[in-house]
């Protein structure tokens, strides 16, 4: 899965230096987040005090959110393009080297055309995309960890008085706590997912014979039974997705309230200003996102576990 793309002469220098590239775009697309919260504290200090400042300062605050916004818009962009691309250069060199395997291979393998078209695919795709969101979560936590730390000085909370950047533990604390529920309520997920695609496979094997041999293949019963058997593994997934997305649901709302609830009482008795809430806000909900990267990203997760397992199955039975 790996080394036919990372270990190959053929496509080490697309593989090793586009990863660099987007890297690198990520670390601008980084400072440019931390120039924003830290556009945040002045806007709404403004905003706060907007008798005390004129009309002009407002105008010259939108103007600067301007220029930190539009390039951290055309970065990701571009980003995005290129990490399609990434991910599809990655399939050509697994597809190619997969195929040579698989036609020297003597005996028939279960579901080989779509591990071969469809799963290399699903998994370059989803490890480019998960991988960039893991890079960019553990980039965003060495920026902003400091700045949450250093704010929390400014913050009192009652129990944690005496701790120092009080802030940045409850976000460690409540992400931590969030990935381990997902992980006992999503536990049965990968497997499911794992046999969803088996039942799959095999009514998509009877189609594609099918469109050659009608005679043969697609009958009714053939069709009614193997239809059977993808609504019962179906019904199965969506209970599970279902009460997993009624924890996710929760757990993203009770995020959005958290650090106001933290740091509110602060603004009312005049410890900060609003400006230093929206600040908090913002840090707190950047440490705390990127700790939850799997959290959030938990279906996908469960989505690359499985394909990984088929794929997985396939080098062993190809003798990769």
């Amino acid at each position: 899965m790996f080394k036919s793309f990372f270990k190959n002469k053929k496509w080490a220098f697309f593989a090793y230096g586009g990863g660099i590239l987007l890297l690198i775009s990520l670390v601008i697309q980084v400072k440019l987040t931390v120039a924003i919260n830290e556009w945040y504290g002045e806007f709404y200090d403004i905003l706060q005090k907007a008798t005390e400042h004129r009309v002009s300062e407002f105008w010259d605050e939108i103007l600067k959110f301007t220029y930190l916004a539009m390039p951290y818009i055309l970065i990701a962009t571009v980003t995005g393009y290129f990490a399609r691309i990434y991910a599809f250069k990655w399939r050509e060199a697994m597809t190619f080297a997969y195929i040579t395997k698989w036609q020297n291979t003597p005996y028939d393998i279960e579901g080989s055309s779509q591990r071969i078209q469809e799963d290399i695919y699903r998994f370059a795709r989803i490890v480019e995309k998960l991988g960039l969101e893991i890079a960019k979560a553990f980039m965003t936590l060495i920026a902003f960890i400091p700045i949450l730390w250093a704010i929390s000085t400014n913050v009192t909370i009652e129990y944690l008085k005496d701790v120092q950047g009080s802030l940045v533990w409850i976000a460690i604390l409540v992400s931590v706590g969030g990935l381990l529920i997902s992980w006992f309520v999503g536990i049965k997920l990968p497997g499911l997912e794992y046999n969803n695609q088996k039942v799959e496979a095999a009514f998509r094997k009877e189609l594609v014979y099918a469109e050659n041999d009608k005679v043969n293949y697609a009958q009714d019963e053939t069709i009614i039974e193997l239809f059977a058997g993808l609504r019962f593994n179906y019904n199965r997934l969506f209970l599970h997705y279902g009460y997993f997305d009624v924890w996710l649901n929760f757990y993203e709302q009770l995020m959005v309230i958290v650090p106001f609830l933290i740091i509110g009482p602060s603004l009312f008795t005049g410890v900060i200003t609003l400006g230093i809430v929206m600040q908090v806000s913002n840090s707190f909900d950047k440490v705390r996102e990127s700790l939850s990267v799997f959290t959030s990203n938990w279906t996908t997760v469960t989505e690359l576990r499985s394909i990984h397992k088929r794929l997985k199955e396939f080098e062993q039975n190809i003798n990769f």
